[in-house]
């Protein structure tokens, strides 16, 4: 065979390979409608997609700072570039007030929206695949009966070829496993309500499973923790490094409260989300911590907090409820102890009630992980207060610590209070944390 001959077969090996991958990719556009009036819908549909979208976390995602709830516009950074979410009120130019039933369907379980235009799995289409008929319908009802909003969503910030839609196509065909959600026969009602919103809706594996280089969740792995805006979401169940295992009652607990004495406080993006559960139904979180409890989890005996110097001869710590005066630090004591001792001590370590107290430092889990990024963040950027809501609060040290004294701290909390050994790259760490920090107080100002 010549090398025109080949070069010829070759060319059109190449354009069948193109055709057939885009007739695979390529998705027609569905019917536009005029907008349904709310009469439409029943109460009680409307109702039941109020507490999905709840449980969805959807306003959390579709609400930029400042803005209207669900008008969309919220930057959402991943390794690939930034992502804006979109519009998703019955506004019929900028929302979704001409999507028919079977568009947000399509858009739901396939992530394909109502153009035929292939959807950025920042959606979590792949859980969202789950939901049922009816839990769908009921999410349209809901988001339609909202107050349209005109808001344009920016332009998505991708690179080539990440930026033709095209490309999520072959994602899907790769990574994307959809529903329906099939029911464990031998499991209680209970147990499959809480696995079907824990990996449908709720899509906790989104954030607290691992994903590949191709930012594809690693299914053989779920639960096995992963990242979340500069935040670590911790392994849950048998994977879990708290060193006191999570009950079905403190996950309930944890979920509607956002704090737990012997885990810690909902901080970061998984603030938002305790908040939504907090107005959910209690039936649906108590089903989700019934599920997540039945993942296992490892046991460990927890060490005991070793008392100070003072606290051993019996004087009381000193805070903001006690002044005593108090003697200078005996000599010799490592840097982080002194600083532990004169800025941390008397909430985590006195018996100290809500809110300046109630979490037991020495088994919270952002000392018992591997990574210190989540100590370094409550550290800077603090803890706080909930609206209406009783639970910890605490200051942020980031003025008042330069990073060697914060190094001090962190390697004093992490070796002797929780006796583990230091983590590696604490300097990076902390550097990336003040970053995140940074960060998270201009996106605060903003709002």
């Amino acid at each position: 065979m010549s090398f025109r001959r080949i070069l010829l077969f070759g060319c059109l090996l190449a354009m069948t390979a193109f055709a057939a991958a885009l007739v695979y990719a390529w998705r027609s556009a569905l019917a536009p409608i005029d907008p349904p009036s709310t009469a439409s819908f029943s109460d009680d549909e409307v109702r039941r997609g109020a507490a999905l979208a709840l449980i969805g976390d959807c306003r959390t995602c579709h609400t930029a700072p400042d803005a209207r709830t669900f008008a969309g516009g919220l930057a959402m950074p991943t390794p690939f570039g930034t992502i804006y979410s979109t519009n998703i009120t019955p506004d019929p130019e900028t929302g979704i007030g001409r999507w028919s039933l079977a568009a947000f369907t399509r858009a739901m379980r396939e992530g394909v929206d109502r153009e035929g235009r292939h959807l950025y799995p920042a959606f979590p289409y792949d859980h969202f695949s789950l939901t049922t008929d009816g839990d769908v319908k009921a999410l349209y009802a809901f988001l339609m009966t909202r107050d349209a909003v005109v808001a344009h969503a920016p332009a998505n910030d991708l690179p080539f070829p990440i930026n033709i839609r095209l490309v999520l196509a072959g994602w899907k065909l790769l990574f994307f496993h959809p529903g329906p959600f099939v029911a464990e026969p031998s499991r209680d009602a209970q147990w499959n309500r809480g696995r079907y919103l824990v990996e449908g809706l709720a899509h906790c594996g989104a954030c607290h499973t691992p994903r590949n280089l191709m930012g594809a969740e690693i299914g053989s792995r779920a639960f096995a923790g992963g990242e979340a805006e500069s935040w670590t979401a911790f392994p849950l169940g048998s994977h879990s490094p708290a060193r006191i295992p999570w009950t079905e009652a403190a996950l309930g607990h944890y979920l509607r409260a956002g704090w737990d004495a012997d885990h810690g406080a909902a901080l970061g993006p998984m603030r938002p989300v305790v908040e939504n559960l907090a107005e959910a139904p209690a039936d649906d979180v108590a089903a989700m911590a019934h599920y997540l409890a039945s993942l296992g989890h490892p046991v460990e005996k927890p060490l005991a907090l070793a008392p100070t110097p003072a606290e051993a001869a019996g004087l009381r710590p000193q805070s903001a409820g006690w002044q005593t005066a108090s003697a200078a630090p005996p000599a010799g004591l490592p840097p982080g102890q002194t600083i532990f001792d004169a800025a941390c001590r008397a909430c985590h370590a006195a018996g100290r009630p809500l809110p300046l107290g109630g979490v037991d430092l020495a088994v919270s889990s952002s000392l018992s992980a591997s990574s210190p990024q989540n100590l370094l963040n409550i550290l800077l950027q603090g803890v706080p207060a909930r609206d209406g809501e009783a639970g910890p609060i605490m200051p942020n040290f980031g003025g008042a610590l330069d990073d060697a004294a914060l190094s001090a701290l962190v390697g004093y909390l992490r070796q002797d209070l929780a006796g583990l050994a230091p983590w590696p790259g604490l300097a990076d760490a902390i550097a990336a944390a003040r970053r995140a920090a940074a960060s998270s107080s201009h996106a605060r100002a903003d709002r």
